[in-house]
Parts: structure tokens; sequence; C-alpha cells
């Protein structure tokens, strides 16, 4: 799977970021079909098993991304024929200073 590098800033206030994203996610969610929610809730449970770390889902309005905060790789092989099967679906990876982002939509 080819990986993006983004260099993003953390933000100043982190309850804050945390709310507004929560909020979001509530909002946007919902407009998103059953097939793109369960897609979404499959991957979570398959990088759970595959990476140490606090897992996110965000639901935006173009897109939908699983983002995982301070990574740690529990199993690499079967991470590189999970994310093998991901690209081929259209699925990207962008590495951040907080994290991981999963694009799926």
């Amino acid at each position: 799977m080819q990986v993006q590098y983004k260099e993003t800033n953390e933000a100043p206030v982190k309850w804050w970021a945390a709310q507004d994203a929560r909020m979001r996610n509530i909002k946007n969610k919902s407009h998103w079909s059953g097939e793109v929610q369960l897609r979404v809730e499959r991957m979570k449970v398959a990088l759970g098993e595959l990476y140490s770390g606090k897992i996110y889902e965000a639901y935006n309005v173009k897109r939908v991304s699983i983002k995982i905060d301070k990574p740690v790789v529990k199993d690499a092989r079967w991470l590189r024929a999970l994310e093998a099967d991901w690209a081929q679906e259209g699925i990207t990876k962008t590495q951040t200073p907080q994290g991981l982002l999963y694009r799926v939509a």
C-alpha cells in the first residue's frame, strides 16, 4: 500500500478538538450508507488486532477515515496482506505526526 506523509499540527486545545470531531461524526454518519458504516466497523476491528493504539472513526461529508493514534504494529505480516487487499479497493493510508489515517471512501 502506498503511504502518503502529511505534516499537520496538533490542536492547541485537545478537549475542544475532540468535541468538535464527535459532533461532526454524529452529524455526518447518517449521510453514509449502512454498507460503508459496516465496512468501517470491520476495518476498525481488523486494525485493532494489528495495531496497538487508540482507534477513531471520522465521518466527513466527502470521505470516511479511520485514525490510529500512536500506532505500534503487532503483526506486520497480516498487516501487509490486509493493506494489499485494501489498496486494490481504493483505500489509502496517510501518515501524520499524530498517527495513521486509512481513508475508506
